[in-house]
């Protein structure tokens, strides 16, 4: 195969979407000498305000997607519900990395656990559901309780109900709408852990530590590093996010997120192409971030070290952290060792992602204790009452 020529510093990279994952991105890039173009269809958007050059238009625009597309080096994305004929057009202009067919596969769920189960990765039994016919075979096949969700555009908990009995069926299929779903046998697992992998034009793979991951209503909570696995399933969890690249021939980035069952068996949740949450702690506690080595894995540039500087917490700020008002910034940052990070988003809205703190710690329940301190040091009542 004939060597593809890196895209070096001065060069202008595409980004479709414009949140924090983009705006994260796009500072990483900076960094490096690059320049940044994002396309989303919201002005001022979190990415768009660090960027060179933004494009605010329909991602089903394909006018203005291919005159994007013709203005930079290599397009990549930062949310994978993008769609991905949006992404066809752009590669008729640039290099996409990852290739639009990864997305297309990551961005449906039933087309993701298909991929998954016909190349031999562990995953959770599961079953197609076009009707409520096929929901109550499933049922009867796979038992319950058991998990319904919508096959494309889920995140965060959202479009997906749990089916503790019988009559959950019905009003589970009404409140999907009707849609394509699919009906996972339910799995009694541990915790769940997360792989963020980089694999670069070469074929160069490199894994940050595996981080393990807590939740609250269904969105991330607090993610820690490294991960509490029992000896072994850190380098097996590294190995299945290796193969699913390789099948999938990524160019970018990958987050593998996978259960941990009772028994210490690994089943994968689901697949993203692009930097993730879990993540974030990458920026102060690795050597390279996770955005860092996005850009050069999609730049073709050598991988980055993923070493962990030290034991590392990350905790969401979500907007209840707002209720009060004002967040009380400087008692949260009293300990020298956390780190603040926000989003540039101007309305706070509960369960919205506006920002997260990280901190190093001398274990990882030190590093979970002083990100936990200080995010409660945010909010007024518990400011008063510690007082």
């Amino acid at each position: 195969m004939k060597p593809v020529d890196p895209i070096l510093p001065g060069a202008t990279i595409g980004v479709l979407g414009g949140g924090q994952l983009g705006r994260m991105f796009a500072l990483a890039a900076r960094a490096l000498g690059y320049r940044i173009h994002i396309f989303s269809p919201e002005y001022d958007a979190p990415a768009g305000q660090v960027a060179d050059e933004e494009t605010v238009a329909p991602y089903e625009d394909a006018h203005r997607m291919r005159e994007f597309a013709s203005r930079v080096d290599v397009v990549t994305f930062e949310f994978e519900n993008v769609p991905s004929t949006a992404t066809e057009v752009a590669d008729s202009c640039a290099p996409v990395r990852p290739a639009g067919s990864v997305l297309h596969i990551a961005q449906h769920r039933l087309r993701e656990k298909t991929f998954l189960e016909k190349h031999g990765f562990p995953v959770t039994p599961f079953r197609r559901i076009g009707s409520r016919d096929d929901l109550r075979v499933a049922a009867q096949d796979l038992g319950l309780p058991a998990v319904l969700k919508t096959a494309g555009f889920g995140y965060d908990g959202k479009g997906q109900v749990k089916l503790a009995a019988w009559g959950d069926l019905d009003a589970a299929w009404d409140k999907l709408g009707g849609v394509e779903a699919v009906f996972e046998a339910w799995v009694d697992f541990e915790k769940e852990v997360s792989v963020i992998a980089a694999r670069g034009l070469s074929g160069e793979f490199k894994a940050f530590p595996v981080f393990e991951n807590a939740h609250a209503r269904h969105i991330l909570d607090l993610t820690f590093a490294p991960a509490r696995l029992v000896p072994g399933a850190a380098e097996q969890a590294v190995e299945i996010a290796r193969g699913i690249m390789t099948a999938l021939d990524v160019v970018g980035l990958l987050t593998v997120e996978m259960f941990v069952s009772r028994n210490g068996t690994l089943l994968v949740n689901e697949l993203a192409p692009r930097p993730h949450n879990s993540g974030h702690l990458t920026i102060d506690a690795c050597v390279t971030s996770q955005f860092e080595q996005q850009v050069r894995a999609i730049c073709g540039l050598p991988l980055g070290s993923t070493d962990l500087r030290a034991p590392a917490a990350m905790a969401n700020l979500l907007g209840e952290v707002w209720s009060e008002g004002l967040p009380r910034w400087t008692d949260a940052l009293t300990d020298p060792g956390v780190k603040l990070h926000l989003y540039g988003k101007a309305e706070a809205r509960p369960g919205r992602k506006m920002g997260h703190l990280t901190t190093m710690g001398s274990s990882i329940e030190d590093a979970m204790h002083r990100v936990r301190v200080a995010r409660s040091r945010l909010l007024r009542s518990t400011h008063t009452e510690s007082r």
